[in-house]
């Protein structure tokens, strides 16, 4: 009994041992994100370089990310991979499933990695269509004895690439909450976006990292890897993070654009629980002049616990300068990030320790002063439909929530 009892312990003790490497002290402010330097910093610390001939286009919510994507998918004439966290069955989940068996029945292999947990929802008939048609489908980290040691390693990544010239990430699931345009409480606001160009590669190497993790089995050649010539002017890079490989990548580049700020940060995000390190340099960034607001999900959330967390983190930002919102009409959902009016992130990542240390993601960023200026139109069109907290709001909640807040907060390498 000791002996189970302490392999018990030693499993649930190996899913909490947080990556081996982690930053831990202040990032020197020695350069702006428009000086030159950023960029090369950005392309030799995070892997993949930033690479120019790219066209990146952001789709806003279910009625304008979904038709792409299917549309894509029915284009198909090579190979498809596809990798997301949530997969639910419903309206928008069949319609996936029919699509993807649908072009495996006309020979184009289709290769598509959920996540264990994430497609906990997904009705069994759905998984048997896809692989009757010849749908490669498989399970990341499934309830499986010799995955017991990380399974709070889940893949968050949201990435869907046809015949590797097209590609698609953001922070849509395939679940029926994403369809319309965010019209009531039941339908999510979110972003997604549509890649083009030569960054395409990269996107579609993080896919084959947890592919090949999962099924052993390598997928190269041309069906996967075309050459990619210039579609556009955009400077791209997609890089990807994990807990295993790579588990600091994400948090670096969010603290390095942050300190390389002088003049604007703006951050949507729909799990914002910083750690210590990312509160002081949010807080530095404001001591140099620079503009911070964050924009997060308000009493419509699928997680409480993470917005009773987030509101404990507050103070110290709030008291700095911090401009905080929380949207209104819906659960929001977006992960978007703008910088200096020309540095974009986007993608799967949210702000928060499991996305920095614990998940498997995957992150879009653009250099491109045009691109950077409709994000920021789009996120001052969401400020419009959010109620801004206040230093003395915050101090002044009632004692009740306080605590609960703060009982949460002790989690929050967990959420």
């Amino acid at each position: 009994m000791i002996v189970v009892a302490s392999i018990i312990a030693t499993i649930i003790a190996l899913n909490f041992i947080p990556a081996e490497k982690k930053v831990q002290t202040r990032i020197s402010e020695i350069y702006a994100v428009e000086n030159p330097q950023f960029l090369r910093s950005m392309s030799h610390l995070l892997g993949p370089p930033l690479v120019s001939g790219n066209q990146v286009k952001e789709l806003i919510n279910g009625d304008e990310i979904f038709p792409p994507m299917l549309a894509a998918i029915r284009a198909a004439e090579k190979t498809i991979t596809f990798e997301t966290y949530i997969y639910w069955s419903g309206e928008i989940g069949k319609e996936f499933a029919e699509a993807l068996a649908e072009r495996a029945l006309a020979g184009v292999k289709v290769h598509v990695l959920v996540d264990w947990a994430g497609s906990a929802k997904m009705d069994d008939q759905l998984l048997q269509r896809m692989k009757g048609a010849g749908v490669e489908i498989l399970k990341y980290h499934p309830l499986r004895w010799y995955h017991l040691a990380r399974m709070n390693n889940r893949t968050h990544r949201k990435l869907l690439v046809v015949d590797g010239k097209l590609g698609f990430t953001g922070g849509v699931g395939i679940a029926d909450n994403w369809l319309g345009h965010a019209q009531d409480a039941d339908h999510w606001r979110d972003s997604h976006f549509r890649l083009q160009g030569p960054a395409v590669a990269d996107m579609q190497a993080a896919f084959m990292d947890n592919w090949m993790k999962t099924s052993g089995e390598v997928l190269h050649g041309e069906e996967y890897f075309p050459a990619l010539e210039p579609v556009g002017e955009h400077y791209a890079q997609v890089f990807k993070s994990s807990s295993s490989e790579g588990s600091e990548s994400v948090r670096l580049m969010y603290l390095l654009s942050i300190t390389s700020a002088r003049k604007t940060v703006y951050i949507a995000n729909a799990y914002f629980v910083p750690d210590d390190l990312s509160v002081q340099t949010l807080v530095r960034a404001l001591q140099r002049g620079v503009k911070v607001r964050i924009l997060m999900p308000g009493p419509r959330t699928d997680s409480e616990p993470v917005r009773r967390a987030s509101r404990a983190r507050w103070g110290e930002l709030l008291e700095a300068g911090v401009e905080m919102y929380e949207y209104q009409p819906t659960m929001f959902h977006c992960k978007v990030m703008i910088v200096d009016d020309v540095w974009v992130s986007v993608g799967s990542t949210n702000f928060d320790s499991r996305s920095f240390r614990l998940n498997d993601e995957a992150n879009l960023n653009i250099y491109d002063h045009a691109f950077a200026q409709r994000q920021i139109d789009l996120f001052e069109d969401d400020l419009k439909k959010s109620r801004q907290i206040t230093y003395e709001a915050w101090q002044r909640r009632p004692w009740s929530e306080k605590l609960l807040e703060h009982t949460m907060v002790l989690l929050r390498s967990q959420l």
